[in-house]
């Protein structure tokens, strides 16, 4: 199986047909955890597995995949009142899934631009431009969010069309200025200081970052990109807790 079917089977079975057994099936025993839900390793992930509520359930939306990483976006429910969306990131190894990161947020039901955290295209498209839209985006992560080189934006992303799924901003550059103002006045600067991960699959290309939003976060955005520009951005920004139930980290 290649690395994007085997984490798609280990998480049907575990998640969606709630099998435990899925745990040693598909995980490798040397499983790394960074979840901010989990305890480390196999163990860990099989009483997580054992404690799921009736009610739990997943909704995968879409899935990229690059070398040994897979990125799943999609919806829990179940783990407490609201559900949550969230980046999912595994590393692949022989058929078995051996490391994990993850960060879930609240949905919004009423979102500034109308869009929600998760509509908009599913599937990748353009893999021949796989290679140039994550240097594109790696660039753009680099000089405009980790330098904050904002005069830059438009070098990246496009003025005719940016679709916005952050739940706080409208559509196009002046919608993110706009929240990016308010966030300022709110005590909250967008500051990006490591970018940790880049997984591209043809238009779509996943960064995961460490930063300060008011307090340490998980910055996990998608871009879209279309002709040599952003066009889409969706996002998960967690915050980091104090403590985990590991000693591995979220990054």
């Amino acid at each position: 199986m290649t690395a994007k079917e085997t984490v798609l089977t280990a998480v049907d079975s575990l998640f969606v047909e709630k099998n435990p057994a899925a745990v040693d099936e598909y995980f490798g025993p040397t499983y790394i955890q960074h979840s901010t839900l989990a305890a480390d390793g196999v163990e860990g992930l099989r009483a997580l597995a054992t404690t799921l509520p009736a009610g739990f359930g997943y909704q995968l939306v879409r899935v990229i995949a690059e070398g040994d990483l897979v990125v799943l976006h999609g919806i829990y429910s179940g783990f407490g009142a609201d559900r949550l969306v969230a980046f999912d990131v595994f590393r692949v190894d022989g058929n078995r899934v051996v490391e994990h990161w993850d960060s879930l947020v609240p949905v919004v039901s009423r979102t500034t631009s109308g869009r929600s955290q998760i509509d908009g295209p599913e599937a990748a498209s353009d893999a021949e431009q796989t290679a140039a839209n994550k240097a594109l985006v790696a660039d753009f992560a680099q000089k405009v969010l980790v330098e904050a080189d904002y005069t830059a934006l438009t070098d990246y992303i496009s003025t005719q069309t940016y679709a916005q799924h952050n739940p706080d901003a409208a559509d196009g550059l002046e919608g993110f200025g706009a929240a990016a103002s308010a966030w300022a006045a709110d005590g909250k600067l967008l500051t990006y200081k490591k970018v940790h991960q880049i997984v591209a699959e043809g238009d779509f290309v996943f960064t995961r970052a460490e930063g300060e939003f008011g307090e340490p976060v998980i910055y996990n955005d998608l871009w879209r990109v279309e002709d040599g520009k952003i066009v889409e951005h969706w996002d998960v920004i967690a915050p980091i807790p104090g403590e985990l139930q590991h000693t591995n980290g979220v990054f």
